[in-house]
């Protein structure tokens, strides 16, 4: 008798007899005698008590096809092999296709799937046909029946599932102190613990790449100021003790001056030891310029995953206030105010501003002039973003203003928008954690199907109904895919499982990671509220009141099963506002192709982003705030608020605060500024004149706009999708 059966990743679970039941059943359907529930009874009992205790996915199949082929109806063995053999042969045939499509370096949604990844290099063009072929095969071996009818029919997307089969988590908050204190091991050698602020900032080059090679999502760092801020101070000791050498004397009691702050000032009229201090403070300043100018160099060019992408990656900084934490920051600033190479704007890493009262935001405060350079350059560079402490649930009830390590209670964020902070099963904390995958749903598609229902609170309640299913659905193939992922063997993290995972330090390289791996999150995502609600109510949360509580209901609603979901499953789940790139159109596409063209909902090439106003909606910036800012509290997984602004920004830093401002009002978590900016392709020259056809500079007239994708910037459109264009077209000004 069956008891266990081999899954196709390997896992035993128990049998379940009703899948033969259902597989015979739907061949049968497809003939011309339909379904004879005698014989299917009789297979599946004969199939369950004749076979081993354990047996494969594939040699019970077997077993189907030989006693169908044994009954009277061999018409329903021939539907069944046929079954079995038809995706393989779709699949052979798609995929042909497709590398044809890539070997072209056509430019399509797949291959323009990921806007900060060259598909068209020699390693861009092998991951594309590495992934192309992998999903497939996570479509035949990992996922569930249900799972695969989910995705198969649009209401479910999971992301990055080219990554499935190898066990990779999606992202991680490195706690760098840990790397610039003890170093690591990174291929062939080791790296040493950081001395001086130059090494410090290329071992965190170093940390975030190679932890790109071991994750398929991004990489930050969420206490920049206050890791690198020691090797400020050991580069001014080195300057002190340069100054001993050269003039013969002992200034040893300088080494630990305390110091207000590190300002570059002329030496005139300093004698003795002022004179000495403020040499070595130049010394310090410049080499922490020029660390921090390397640091954003760096960060743009040295690629990962093959060559063929530059790290994701971002920083969290603006809460230390030390003077050399504040060295840091306003360094960082600067460098990045006066752009790399030709002057151009970095496009990594992804700079988030911390704000906080008492900190970092208010006239009063100790970094408040950090914080009025950190707009003036957001003004000119698009970074930094904002993250907004004082939000009710960006609090921590453990942070203290005297603690010096109060950065391990405060949030940090990716800079696309992915958060990491509540915690069922450790400290209440960003460092050291990370998202471990999310999947979307497509809310729209399921609103769509209960248009034709007259009565909106029978329309509702049928919504309400099916976006429960898919939640239930959803949770199951994010536990699914944990389960898988716990199998993974830390010697297959090298840097990851040995020192960046929180409790990693636990682990040997031939233990599993399910261990450690709880302390992650498990995303439901969402997309297209606008759109749903058109669909029930006949307008969007932009325009309507009405739509918006629903809004507010239908976000609120998965908030609280995804808590149910945690412990339920015993995990992390939380709701994330889904960052679409290569998702924007995939589901609009599909939904387009099944229920036409409907007016509001499927008209435009993409769906809205997670909760947001529609990009085309013409409002003022305060009412876009407080439209978006009640879902924030909600989507504890991630979100971002973001205002279009029109013209040139450079000069006028006080609109950057004023945005700032309706965060602090409105409790908003996260947020960021648009406006325009031309880029020379050929020489790198930039301004903000509208319409820009010819570079001033070079005559050029490759010509192109920086703009946001998500929640990051991509130096050219021309990677963006179709649908990401379409996107970026309708895009209004928010007054």
């Amino acid at each position: 008798m069956i008891q266990t059966v081999i899954k196709r990743d390997g896992r035993v679970v128990g049998f379940n007899e009703e899948k033969i039941v259902t597989a015979i059943r739907k061949a049968m359907l497809h003939t011309d005698k339909g379904e004879d529930l005698q014989l299917i009874r009789q297979i599946t009992d004969h199939i369950s008590f004749k076979g081993s205790a354990q047996m494969t996915v594939e040699a019970i199949q077997d077993a189907v096809e030989m006693e169908l082929m044994k009954s009277s109806r061999k018409d329903v063995a021939q539907k069944y092999i046929a079954y079995r053999n038809q995706r393989s042969i779709a699949r052979k045939a798609k995929t042909r296709d497709m590398f044809l499509e890539i070997i072209e370096i056509k430019s399509n949604d797949v291959t323009r799937e990921n806007a900060n990844m060259n598909a068209d290099t020699p390693a861009g063009m092998m991951m594309k046909f590495a992934s192309e072929t992998t999903k497939p095969f996570v479509d035949d071996y990992l996922l569930s029946d249900e799972v695969l009818e989910a995705v198969s029919g649009n209401y479910l997307h999971i992301h990055d599932k080219d990554y499935y089969p190898t066990k990779s988590l999606t992202c991680v908050q490195h706690p760098l102190d840990r790397i610039l204190t003890c170093g690591f091991s990174a291929g062939h050698g080791e790296s040493r613990p950081a001395k001086r602020i130059e090494t410090a900032s290329i071992l965190g080059c170093i940390s975030l790449e190679t932890a790109q090679n071991e994750m398929h999502g991004g990489q930050a760092i969420p206490a920049f100021d206050f890791y690198l801020a020691p090797y400020v101070r050991n580069s001014y000791i080195e300057e002190i003790k340069n100054l001993e050498e050269l003039n013969g004397k002992d200034y040893s009691h300088l080494y630990q001056k305390e110091l207000t702050d590190y300002l570059q000032q002329p030496l005139d009229g300093l004698s003795d030891e002022k004179r000495i201090v403020q040499h070595a403070i130049n010394k310090t300043v410049a080499r922490v310029h020029q660390s921090m100018e390397a640091f954003i160099h760096n960060m743009n060019t040295i690629h990962s995953r093959g060559g063929n992408q530059v790290v994701f990656s971002s920083i969290n900084y603006g809460t230390d206030t030390s003077a050399e934490g504040r060295c840091i920051i306003r360094e960082l600033l600067k460098s990045t105010y006066q752009g790399v190479g030709n002057g151009e704007t970095a496009i990594f890493p992804i700079q988030i501003w911390k704000k906080k009262r008492g900190v970092s935001y208010l006239p009063e405060d100790r970094n408040y002039d950090l914080y009025q350079l950190a707009c003036k350059v957001t003004a000119r560079r698009f970074f930094p973003n904002f993250l907004n402490l004082d939000a009710t649930f960006n609090q921590s009830e453990e942070w203290k203003a005297d603690d010096p390590k109060r950065y391990q209670h405060e949030v940090a964020t990716m800079g696309c928008r992915t958060r990491v902070f509540e915690n069922r099963f450790g400290p209440k904390t960003s460092i050291g954690r990370g998202n471990i995958s999310f999947s979307t749903i497509n809310i729209v598609r399921l609103a769509i199907e209960c248009m034709k229902i007259e009565d909106k609170e029978l329309r509702i309640a049928k919504f309400f109904a099916k976006l429960d299913a898919m939640l239930e659905v959803t949770a199951r193939q994010l536990h699914e895919r944990m389960e898988f992922q716990k199998t993974a063997f830390a010697k297959q993290f090298p840097l990851l499982m040995s020192a960046l995972w929180v409790g990693c330090e636990k682990l040997k390289p031939n233990d599993t990671i399910a261990s450690v791996i709880n302390q992650g999150t498990l995303g439901i995502g969402f997309i297209g509220l606008a759109e749903c609600l058109v669909a029930l109510t006949g307008k969007h949360h932009g325009e309507s009141e009405e739509a918006q509580k629903l809004g507010v209901k239908i976000v609120t609603y998965m908030r609280d099963r995804a808590d149910q979901f945690s412990d339920q499953y015993h995990h992390n789940y939380s709701v994330l506002a889904t960052p679409a790139e290569g998702l924007s159109g995939k589901f609009t596409g599909a939904d387009r192709k099944k229920f036409g063209v409907l007016p509001g909902i499927t008209d435009r090439d993409y769906y809205t982003n997670s909760n947001h106003v529609p990009v085309y909606y013409k409002c003022s910036a305060r009412h876009k705030a407080e439209v978006e800012a009640p879902y924030h509290e909600l989507t504890r997984g991630g979100h971002i608020f973001y205002v279009e602004i029109d013209g040139d920004a450079t000069h006028n830093p006080e609109v950057i605060m004023r945005v700032v401002d309706m965060m602090d009002q409105y409790n908003i978590g996260y947020g960021s500024v648009n406006h325009n900016r031309n880029r020379c392709l050929e020489c790198g020259y930039e301004n903000s004149t509208p319409n820009l056809e010819a570079c001033p500079k070079c005559g050029s007239t490759h010509i192109d706009k920086l703009q946001r994708i998500t929640g990051y910037l991509v130096g050219t459109t021309d990677r963006w999708n179709n649908a990401k264009l379409a996107e970026l077209n309708d895009r209004v000004i928010h007054n």
